[in-house]
Parts: C-alpha cells; sequence; structure tokens
C-alpha cells in the first residue's frame, strides 16, 4: 500500500444502547480523542473532515427492530459518498468512528464498485443472535451485530442499502481476535457464526500460532477470493483490558499492543487493503488519556511499517 492517507471522522454511536439511562455512548468521542493526540500530523495524512450522524435516539425503533435504524441507514449512505470519493482520489480512508457499525458505511462504498472483502479485527464476533430476541425486540444495537449486517442477515433497511446486499459475501470476510466469556454464551448463540463461511481465526489461533500469523492467514484468505481488494475493521477491544479498559466490553484475552501492531502492519502492507476504520474506543473511559495515547502510538506504527 503506497496511497496517502486520508483521515476522516465518523463519530457516530447510533448502533450502541445507552450505557444507562438518558446517556449517550461516549465513543463518538473517538475522532477527537485520537485527533487531539496527533494522529493526523504523526501520519503526514490529508485532513478529509466529517461526517455528522443524525442525532442520537433513546427510543426503541420498531419498523427496523435496531435501535438508530433509519439513522443508521441516512448516516451510511452518507459516509459511503465520503469514503468513495477519497479511494476514487487514489487516497486511502482512515475513518476514525464510532462504534461497529460505522462499517455499513465503508463496505457501501466498496459495493458500489464492485466486489471486495473485510478482515474484522475484534474481540466479539459481531454476529451471533440472541437466544431470546425478543427480548430486545426494537432496540437492536447495529454496533453489536455489525458483521452479521454487512453479510446480509437483518433488516433490509440496513443490509440492502440501495439493492446492493449483501455488502461482503461471507466467504469473502475474516474475523480476527473473537473470544467467548460464559456469560456471552447465555445471552448469544455462537453457532451461526462458526458454521458460516466467514474464516476465522479466534483468540485461541492466536495464543497457538501468534498474531502475526492469523493477519498472514486473513490475508492468503483474501488473495485466494475474487475480490478487488478488503477494508479493515479495528474494534479497540480486541486488545487486552489491561492496555485498552477504555471500551464499553473490556476483553480478558485479548491482544497486547505489539501484537496488535504486527498484525495491523501485516494487513497495511498488503496492497489490496484498500481502507481501515477504528472504532469502541470510548475516552469518557479513558480521563487520563493513557489508552488512547497507546492506540495513536500503535496505528502510527503500523502505518509506518507498511510503508
Amino acid at each position: 500500500m503506497t496511497q496517502s492517507v486520508a483521515v476522516l471522522d465518523a463519530p457516530s454511536n447510533l448502533g450502541l444502547r445507552p450505557p444507562h439511562d438518558g446517556h449517550q455512548p461516549g465513543v463518538r468521542g473517538l475522532a477527537a480523542a485520537l485527533r487531539s493526540h496527533g494522529l493526523v500530523d504523526r501520519l503526514g495524512a490529508a485532513d478529509a473532515g466529517g461526517v455528522e450522524p443524525p442525532p442520537y435516539s433513546f427510543a426503541d425503533e420498531p419498523v427496523t427492530g435496531f435501535r438508530n435504524g433509519p439513522a443508521i441507514a441516512d448516516f451510511s449512505v452518507r459516509l459511503a459518498d465520503r469514503v468513495g470519493k477519497i479511494i476514487d482520489e487514489g487516497r486511502f480512508p482512515l475513518v476514525l468512528g464510532g462504534d461497529c457499525g460505522i462499517v455499513l458505511g465503508p463496505v457501501l462504498a466498496l459495493r458500489r464498485r464492485g466486489s471486495y472483502g473485510l478482515v474484522y479485527l475484534d474481540g466479539h464476533d459481531d454476529y451471533s443472535p440472541l437466544r431470546d430476541p425478543e427480548s430486545r425486540r426494537g432496540r437492536f444495537a447495529a454496533g453489536g451485530m455489525a458483521l452479521a449486517l454487512v453479510t446480509g442477515h437483518g433488516p433490509a433497511a440496513l443490509t440492502d442499502i440501495e439493492g446492493l446486499g449483501p455488502y461482503v459475501a461471507e466467504e469473502h470476510a475474516v474475523h480476527i481476535g473473537v473470544q467467548y466469556e460464559p456469560e456471552d454464551l447465555v445471552l448469544y448463540d455462537d453457532e451461526p457464526f462458526h458454521t458460516s463461511r466467514i474464516h476465522r481465526y479466534p483468540i485461541e489461533y492466536v495464543r497457538e500460532h501468534g498474531a502475526a500469523a492469523a493477519a498472514e492467514a486473513g490475508r492468503r484468505d483474501l488473495a485466494a477470493a475474487p475480490v478487488a481488494g478488503y477494508w479493515i475493521h479495528i474494534d479497540a477491544d480486541v486488545l487486552d483490558k489491561s492496555v485498552m479498559p477504555a471500551v464499553d466490553s473490556p476483553n480478558p484475552d485479548g491482544l497486547s499492543f505489539p501484537e496488535f501492531t504486527e498484525a495491523l502492519a501485516i494487513l497495511l502492507a498488503d496492497p489490496r487493503a484498500v481502507g481501515m476504520h477504528v472504532g469502541i474506543y470510548d475516552p469518557e473511559l479513558d480521563p487520563s488519556g493513557e489508552a488512547g495515547r497507546a492506540l495513536v502510538d500503535a496505528l502510527v506504527t503500523a502505518f509506518t511499517a507498511r510503508r
């Protein structure tokens, strides 16, 4: 990858449930926080501005079943327009989220242009359905089901925007870093994820073979796929909670920063990588800014290594 980087803010928290009554998720501050640690200047990147999300609503959404569903669809179209423009200019978009639901915008932009893949670094699978879906009818969180949505599982208002769904075929998606805690398996049915056509490199694979091996395997999977390139999804909770506590669901057995940086550098060095977004870091949970600074350091190191 040799394109210049363009940083685009997408400070949407529309795809998350409120952390408590009447309080919006703090991930809307991610972009500003990472910029405050010098990310744009340190990357020597162009500043592509931002896409403002619609207002967050605390109300249930009965039509799509997903909280803020129509607003997410609207935001995804506008984000896709901006991401597509950056790509068409020959630059590499680095999108600062945001919850994981912002992935809908970039993959929609790519789907408008052909068939593309997705590498998904995340401590959760973002795919498994609830065992008791009626308990949250109208209040599903798009961020927690983002990989399912982009591969065509969910309401058409989110999975088939512009008639282009699925945006990514399951066999063209790679997931790295998932782990399941006992309470996850009580709430969610993980069997559909394990029987899907998604290429899966869970934390057990990483512990046995290394994070770099997982990234290399993902690259090989997509090199063999009939896609024009791939997008990289980063959820900060793929990192271990000892180094990244500032997420809504901290990961008790996640990647270290060196593991994360090495894996990301491998993916970014691939000329088929066409863009990336970063999400879920919540500066409200990081009053010292230490975790945010460390995340920026890792991103800069990975981008520098790919050159």
